[in-house]
């Protein structure tokens, strides 16, 4: 059956295909699958989130296109999404960025016409970059005529985004979801995936997966290697009820999974998805046979070939490693596989 003709790209964000994971965890006795965002047009699960906070300032006449700046702040994958989007309605974009954004998101934003500022200075309370960008963004939006803050922090269209993205995973697997492992970093997916999951009255346990170092869930913070994993501080739109558990995972933990990905299954995948899968090696043990789990995969590997994919990156950050990802892996609570790797 041929498929409709889509009036213009943005008809293409959502209905990102669910896969089973069949050769990494062919010894787990559970059927395990993994939402695939990098297949949105802006290559991430943020591409949601940037159409719902956009469209609705076009739709409230508080964003006007040709008159209007979009200013946000964002470690790559969200100004991503809003170029793309602002570039299509012919909206002027502002990004504020920081010295971890990756040559290839600068690139991107590049091709988009976005105007990016790089913040190269981190917050000297925190020693991290996220409120140094915020502030930033505050300036921005006081000294621009025009100017447009979706604040993905703090804006309640984020989460709701994500009621769809849970509503698909559901409605593919007919309801049964057992186990939902998403990353944390606004908490917009979590969230939403969460109020969808309360509002069907479903029965999925929901599993945080957070960066060790993230203050989301009230640990010391610590400088973290993975862009769009965790946070410095505790997002507006955290709410602890949202998830049933937590499970923290250090930057070693996410590039061995992320290695291994490709190995067992010819994915190249994200940090914050290698973080999916490290927390589901964690917590595997406590899953009952039977299940269905689904791993959230946030976006694709191809933004990450300097770092996590660079064995010249990795080898200069945790030594030589290339031992953890070589291999086997079979079940996440089973013997074959290694303990979960840990950086200091």
């Amino acid at each position: 059956m041929s498929r409709p003709v889509l009036h213009g790209i943005l008809e293409t964000i959502g209905n990102t295909p669910l896969v089973e994971l069949g050769n990494m965890f062919s010894g787990f006795n559970s059927r395990v699958f993994a939402k695939m965002e990098r297949f949105n047009p802006g290559g991430s699960v943020k591409d949601r989130s940037a159409l719902g906070m956009l469209r609705s300032g076009i739709r409230e006449g508080r964003l006007i296109p040709g008159h209007s700046v979009v200013v946000e702040s964002s470690s790559g994958n969200l100004a991503i999404g809003i170029a793309q989007i602002c570039k299509y309605f012919g909206i002027d974009f502002v990004c504020v960025v920081d010295a971890k954004t990756t040559e290839q998101n600068l690139a991107l934003l590049s091709a988009y016409g976005a105007r990016v500022e790089v913040v190269k200075t981190p917050d000297p309370v925190t020693g991290e970059f996220l409120a140094a960008r915020l502030a930033r963004v505050r300036e921005l939006v006081s000294s621009l005529p025009g100017a447009y803050w979706p604040n993905q922090y703090a804006n309640p269209l984020n989460p709701r985004a994500h009621r769809e993205t849970m509503r698909e995973i559901a409605e593919a697997l007919d309801g049964r979801v057992d186990y939902l492992f998403s990353p944390v970093s606004t908490f917009g997916t979590l969230r939403g995936c969460a109020n969808y999951i309360a509002d069907q009255a479903m029965t999925t346990t929901v599993v945080a997966v957070d960066a060790v170092g993230s203050a989301i869930f009230g640990q010391p913070h610590r400088p973290r290697l993975i862009p769009g994993h965790g946070a410095s501080v505790t997002p507006a739109l955290f709410d602890p009820t949202a998830a049933d558990e937590v499970v923290h995972v250090t930057d070693l933990d996410c590039v061995v999974a992320c290695r291994r990905m490709v190995n067992h299954e010819g994915i190249l995948i994200g940090g914050s998805s290698g973080a999916a899968v490290a927390a589901l090696q964690k917590f595997g043990e406590r899953i009952p046979d039977g299940s269905h789990v689904v791993l959230l995969f946030p976006d694709g590997g191809d933004r990450y070939l300097s770092t996590i994919y660079s064995d010249h990156w990795v080898g200069e950050r945790f030594g030589e490693v290339s031992h953890l990802w070589k291999g086997d892996f079979a079940d996440p609570g089973g013997t074959r596989l290694p303990a979960a790797a840990t950086s200091a």
